[in-house]
């Protein structure tokens, strides 16, 4: 019988072989060129990307500083009226042992005009109650008070003393110490030298006869917003504290929205450094019904040169109100721009001295 015959692997005869040094250079240059293309088209985007992100947040921080500066705007001048009447033309403040104003023309909100730009100061009362005053029941020298009606008071808020009739200047007062209505006696408050608002004696400081004023403010809120180069600031005048509110800002403006004489309906917006505006008097507070405000924001990332060479991210100024604002770059056409405007009605003002 013969032998079973076993089968063996054998290797084939086609021959093994791999990449010729030709097609190793040629895929490889084919792969540089497509990294290359992949590489340019994510730097365009890149930078279209961070355009795009620094238009849009300039555009948001410009709306959230906007809003912050309204929501101020909306409450000036809370405190300061009474009886269809706004008491306090002139104002006596100090805070500790520092005099913020000395029986100085005072108005509650208020548009200066700083060469391009303007700076607005805003004052209010920062309880709502102060919306409301009771009557002194015996005239005052400032140090103390007795009330006709209760006052919802409390030791640390502050008072607004205002007269009998406008003209004399109003007092600002901390409460040191309460006493309390009883069947015999009247409320009773005590602003002595310790209390924050109370440290300054005013060599001008009036007496405050029977049926002035008191106004419960809980504390007094003075906002200042400006430029500081391209920094929009909100200060605080009467403590020295400040904060950034947006950067790149190349434009702020406010004007007054002005009724005629004795008219409720806003006729036009007048500029601060109009003849009868640049410092407010007892004739022209009644006619200012709004605020209008305007930023001019730039973006932080600058744009490349078109072919021509010359930038064409702006082709023109930016404006506001129809007045061109001039940018703080002299390369400025390399920047976009955005304008925003709000309008505020101060409703305090007109609820103050509405009749």
């Amino acid at each position: 019988m013969p032998a079973p015959e076993y089968c063996h692997d054998r290797p084939m005869d086609i021959p093994r072989r791999g990449l010729s040094i030709v097609e190793l250079m040629v895929s490889t240059v084919v792969a540089l060129l497509v990294g290359l293309a992949a590489t340019g088209s994510a730097v365009v985007f890149t930078a279209s990307q961070r355009q795009g992100l620094g238009v849009g947040s300039a555009a948001l921080n410009g709306a959230a500083a906007l809003a912050a500066i309204k929501r101020d705007v909306a409450a000036a001048g809370l405190g300061f009226f009474g009886d269809s009447t706004f008491r306090c033309h002139t104002l006596n403040l100090s805070v500790y042992n520092t005099v913020i104003t000395d029986a100085s023309s005072f108005t509650p909100a208020l548009i200066t005009s700083l060469g391009n730009n303007d700076r607005i100061d805003i004052v209010y009362a920062s309880q709502i109650s102060a919306g409301t005053s009771v009557l002194l029941n015996a005239a005052s020298d400032g140090s103390s008070v007795e009330l006709r009606s209760l006052l919802p008071a409390s030791v640390g808020q502050a008072v607004l003393l205002a007269p009998a009739t406008p003209g004399s200047p109003c007092l600002l007062r901390s409460i040191t110490a309460m006493a309390s209505a009883t069947a015999d006696s009247k409320q009773q408050l005590s602003f002595a030298r310790t209390g924050r608002y109370n440290q300054v004696v005013f060599p001008n400081s009036p007496a405050f006869p029977d049926k002035s004023s008191a106004a419960l403010f809980g504390d007094l809120v003075w906002s200042r917003y400006r430029l500081d180069g391209t920094d929009l600031l909100m200060e605080r005048p009467m403590f020295g504290d400040s904060a950034v509110l947006h950067r790149n800002v190349v434009g702020l403006r406010a004007q007054y929205g002005v009724a005629a004489a004795g008219g409720t309906t806003i006729e036009r917006w007048q500029d601060a450094s109009g003849p009868d505006f640049a410092a407010m008097t007892s004739a022209t507070l009644p006619r200012v019904r709004a605020l209008r405000i305007g930023l001019v924001t730039r973006s932080a990332q600058r744009e490349k040169e078109a072919a021509s060479g010359h930038c064409e991210a702006s082709m023109n100024k930016p404006e506001l109100f129809g007045n061109t604002v001039d940018p703080d770059l002299s390369d400025w056409a390399c920047y976009r721009y955005r304008s925003a405007v709000t309008v505020v009605p101060l409703r305090n003002f007109v609820w103050g001295l509405a009749p």
